[in-house]
């Protein structure tokens, strides 16, 4: 099975996130069941990727990067991401207290080492701080592990 990890920007608009939710689900499609997607969960890319590899019927990896991880993301989001958690066959639990830019930049990592291949949904600029997108991608290239990028045409953050 291929391992499929995703990394992407949170916060999307409305007719962003669906356009990201069809270029997700057209990349995962040819997979079907045959693959194993991993995903920290946060609301945008993470939760749409993820909501797509269970629509799919394949296994779910969670990435957990700190304790306090899901009281740090929007409150509106936590009952999808509590759902994801529910649907994760295995849950990564890193040991950071605090969530951070630090254990966001140690769970993407611990993603791009577990993956095959790597999501991107990110717009090509910069991050926006330690751990972001971008150095997630980066160092999914530094490891050679193939890296797609998916963003919608005109898409703004």
């Amino acid at each position: 099975m291929t391992r499929i990890g995703i990394t992407g920007h949170r916060n999307l608009a409305p007719d962003v996130s669906g356009a990201v939710a069809d270029l997700v689900k057209a990349y995962l499609e040819p997979y079907g069941c045959e693959m194993v997607g991993l995903s920290c969960l946060a609301d945008g890319a993470d939760a749409v990727f993820a909501e797509a590899v269970v629509n799919a019927g394949a296994p779910l990896e969670a990435i957990v990067p700190a304790a306090g991880y899901r009281e740090a993301l929007p409150p509106e989001h936590h009952p999808v991401y509590d759902h994801l958690m529910e649907q994760a066959v295995l849950v990564h639990e890193l040991p950071h207290g605090e969530s951070e830019p630090g254990a966001h930049m140690a769970a993407g990592r611990l993603l791009v080492e577990r993956c095959d291949r790597l999501v991107a949904v990110w717009d090509g600029q910069p991050a926006r701080g330690h751990g972001g997108t971008a150095d997630v991608v980066a160092y999914a290239r530094e490891l050679d592990r193939p890296v797609t990028v998916l963003w919608p045409e005109g898409a703004r953050r």
